[in-house]
Formats: C-alpha cells, structure tokens, sequence
C-alpha cells in the first residue's frame, strides 16, 4: 500500500507512519512546523517526509502529488490528520483563531482529498481516513471552533463516501477521544487524573491504539466499511 499521512510529525500521525511502515507499506507525510519531530520519524522509519501547510491549498496539492510521484505514481491511501486546537469562550476568540481552526481541521482535509481523488478514481481504488474527535460528535464547551471543524470533517466525509463509493474509493472518520499527545501538554497532572477519573477506561488512549485504527480502515480487506465514524474514547462518548 502506498499512503500519504497529512500531519505525521509526531502524535498520532506520527504512530500512524509507524504503524504503515511496520506493515510493509510506503509512507510519505507532510509537516509544517516540527521539522525535528519529521526528521525523527524518517529517521526511524524511512518513510519520506514533505513540508506544507495544510491550511494552503497549492501547498496541500503539491504535496498530495509530490507524495503519489515519490511512490510510483499510485497513491492507495490517505489520512488527514492535521490538526490545531484552541480553547478558549467563543465571544473572546478572534476572527482569524477561528479561521486559522477551520482552516487547518476542516478545509485542509477537502484540499487533500480535491488532489487526491483524481488519481483514486483513475485506479479505481482507495481508502481515505480523516481524523475528527469525540468533540465533533458531541461539542465541547470552549472549543466551538475545534468542535465545528471536526463535526465537519464527519459530514464531509459521510457526503464523499457516497460520491466517490461507485469509483471503489471508501471515506470513514475515527473520532479518538482524549489521547496522550502534545494537544494534552496544558493539562496538568491534576487536570489529566480528573480526566481519566470519567473514562470509563480509567486512562488517556494512545496515539498507536489510534494508528492501529486507521491502518485497519485504509486495508484493502476494509472495502465495505464505507461512510462510518469509529469512535475510540474509551467510553467516554457512547
């Protein structure tokens, strides 16, 4: 499988590229501010990293194309998974904080999957996973933006899986719920043992049991799961 992970720097795209080149897959991945998070992943895994910005959409085709080129021109799979946060009541937060959310969350994933499905439908064949949240499915005081991008990213994919499913092309979401990565660092210890105290599992989740998700997803034998949102929150969301 030759796959493109749009945010892989670290976190759960990150353990995504991990988990793709563990499989015996090719992986490129974008980054766009942690060039020594891009570089360690390559290091570790030998998948080719392409720096973009996900919020731009010349930049996020050239990726999708620099990606497919890098790997024979066949590109099976795609996970977006950029993403930025911001918390914070709604009547304080700018203009450009929302956009910036909407942008890089939302718009980013439609910039990827516009290059990207010229080529799917030409082979008559893919698998693309967006990563969303707990939080587009049920919102989250203080995080409207973040909540809205990633409810939309569960619609957007819900329309596509319909649009693109005759061209053998399947569209599903993974919703994670509170992961251990860098979006947890304002939490304190305090505020994380309060956290877990509500998940019925008792812990975070991990960015690899995310990662281990989205590989399932984007496998061939995956083909008729199509328009669906696995929610990975440990009970938190049921």
């Amino acid at each position: 499988m030759n796959a493109l992970i749009v945010g892989g720097s670290r976190g759960i795209g990150a353990a995504c590229v991990r988990a793709f080149t563990a499989a015996g897959d090719r992986a490129v991945f974008t980054w766009h501010s942690d060039e020594g998070g891009a570089k360690a992943v390559c290091a570790e895994t030998h998948a080719t990293a392409v720096r973009a910005d996900a919020a731009d959409f010349a930049a996020m085709s050239a990726a999708v194309h620099t990606a497919a080129a890098d790997m024979g021109g066949r590109l099976d799979a795609l996970v977006y998974n950029a993403g930025v946060a911001y918390y914070g009541l709604l009547q304080e937060m700018n203009n450009a904080d929302w956009q910036r959310v909407l942008d890089v969350n939302l718009s980013g994933a439609f910039y990827a999957c516009r290059a990207a499905l010229p080529l799917m439908i030409r082979q008559q064949y893919g698998r693309i996973v967006l990563v969303s949240s707990m939080w587009g499915q049920t919102g989250a005081s203080c995080e409207a933006a973040y909540s809205a991008a990633k409810a939309g990213l569960i619609g957007l994919g819900k329309a596509l899986a319909r649009e693109a499913g005759p061209s053998g092309i399947t569209v599903n979401c993974v919703a994670p719920g509170a992961v251990d990565t860098a979006m947890m660092a304002g939490f304190s210890p305090a505020d994380k043992a309060a956290l877990c105290a509500d998940i019925p599992a008792g812990r975070l989740g991990t960015p690899e049991e995310i990662a281990r998700s989205i590989l399932f997803l984007a496998d061939e034998a995956s083909g008729y799961i199509n328009g669906q949102v696995l929610g990975q929150n440990g009970g938190y969301v049921c």
